[in-house]
């Protein structure tokens, strides 16, 4: 992965770029919320609607890193993104095998998932820094990571449940509103 990128872009371009993230974090937000909400209502045990939300989540965020990566234009690094992308990808894939098999198959993919897309929000948001905001990210990526670790060892306790999946996704948006608040104030400090 590259470690360092330069800003070609002018302010302006910049401004779009930052505009554009923080209104991406809104909306990952508000996904990860009702996602949750569906998530707890339905998914005591894996059904066809539990599969659908459990594929549905990462696909999302295949979606938020396409669009992120478009707007990050020079100012931001991309191979993270990249990695990103497909990460989410093979999970989406790999939750919809292992939904076959049963809750703990699906809490060992979602945990592999969290630890790596916790590594990979690590990078990113340490160098997006200088952007502002990121302070949660970067907290958010630790603690997937560890949450992701939490995940398979779940697996193999007794009863196990997806609705700890759902208070990820809680947590994984209110870091989103954090940042995204943080990016809308400092643009409102830079008018």
């Amino acid at each position: 992965m590259s470690s360092s990128y330069t800003a070609t872009a002018g302010p302006a371009a910049a401004a779009d770029s930052t505009k554009t993230l923080r209104t991406l974090y809104y909306v990952r937000f508000g996904f990860a919320l009702v996602w949750a909400v569906l998530m707890m209502a339905i998914a005591k045990k894996i059904n066809p609607g539990a599969t659908a939300l459990l594929v549905i989540y990462p696909l999302f965020d295949v979606a938020a890193a396409v669009i992120d990566f478009r707007s990050s234009g020079t100012t931001r690094p991309k191979t993270p993104l990249y990695v990103n992308m497909a990460l989410s990808l093979l999970t989406a894939i790999g939750l919809a095998v292992a939904a076959g098999s049963g809750i703990p198959s699906v809490l060992r993919v979602w945990g592999a998932w969290a630890i790596t897309a916790g590594i990979v929000q690590l990078v990113v948001a340490i160098l997006r820094y200088r952007l502002g905001g990121q302070w949660a990210m970067i907290l958010s990526g630790g603690i997937s990571v560890l949450a992701g670790g939490s995940f398979i060892v779940m697996a193999g306790g007794e009863k196990p449940a997806l609705t700890s999946v759902a208070g990820y996704a809680i947590l994984g948006g209110i870091f989103f509103l954090i940042s995204a608040i943080r990016l809308q104030r400092l643009a409102a400090k830079g008018r």
